[in-house]
């Protein structure tokens, strides 16, 4: 007798807080028979929220692999074929920069069934753990995501110099001189407040803050290092001051560099 085809959830973990887990994301851990987990979701009580599965450490870091990512979709798919309920527990959001969309589809076309539970991105959450809204009234409309993951083209760069609103870059410190570098090339003012967010929502969370023109030296004098997360704009400078009214100044980088409130 053939076993029934169980499912797969890609959940979303947030960017690293228990208690940003969605009541979706517990639900699924805890009906899971198998979960498939990174070094960037929130992993340390997987034991406790899903004390009935099988745990697999799919070690995804920066530049090194352990599985491929070929590896991951086929033992989501044969754990599933075998009838297993199994979950796929990413850092964020699975659709942001998670490769969630990749997964999905090799799903679908093994015929096992696949439903995604979002999660809150590190992109909107980790600013806002700083202080930094991604979009104010009067000060910015609009927000652009943009993994950092690979350097900018000459063409993202001049978009992204012109477009206006908050710039969120993730996975971004490796290139951050090539970033900004990039910018100031196509015309960003030099003087456009940057802020680096490091191991948002952790005990060791530390907010770098700088100009565009100052950022790369501000980030190697800090010893910045990922996971973190880069923002280029004016919002910035709502972390420090609090204000719209102080939005048109700048303080001194120095000033500014260190944990914001």
């Amino acid at each position: 007798m053939t076993a029934a085809v169980g499912s797969v959830a890609l959940v979303g973990g947030g960017p690293g807080d228990p208690d940003l887990l969605t009541v979706g994301a517990v639900r699924a851990l805890r009906d899971a028979d198998v979960v498939l987990f990174d070094r960037l979701a929130p992993y340390a009580l997987l034991a406790e929220l899903a004390p009935q599965a099988e745990l697999v450490d799919v070690g995804k870091r920066p530049g090194h692999h352990a599985i491929p990512q070929e590896e991951i979709e086929r033992i989501l798919i044969d754990h599933a074929l075998a009838g297993a309920a199994v979950v796929r527990f990413k850092g964020g959001d699975p659709f942001v920069f998670g490769r969630g969309g990749e997964e999905a589809a090799a799903c679908r076309a093994a015929g096992v069934p696949v439903k995604v539970i979002p999660g809150v991105t590190s992109a909107i959450s980790v600013p806002a753990s700083a202080g930094i809204p991604v979009t104010h009234r009067g000060v910015a409309r609009l927000f652009t995501v943009v993994s950092g993951h690979a350097p900018l083209t000459e063409s993202e760069a001049e978009h992204l110099a012109g477009l206006g609103g908050t710039i969120v870059v993730l996975m971004g410190v490796s290139n951050l001189p090539s970033i900004s570098a990039g910018l100031l090339r196509h015309g960003m003012d030099p003087g456009t407040a940057v802020a680096i967010v490091e191991r948002g929502f952790t005990a060791d969370q530390r907010t770098t803050v700088s100009d565009l023109a100052g950022i790369r030296g501000a980030a190697e004098d800090a010893g910045v290092q990922s996971p973190a997360v880069i923002v280029v704009g004016d919002v910035v400078r709502l972390a420090v001051h609090g204000d719209r009214e102080a939005v048109a100044l700048l303080t001194d980088a120095v000033a500014l560099a260190g944990d914001a409130p």
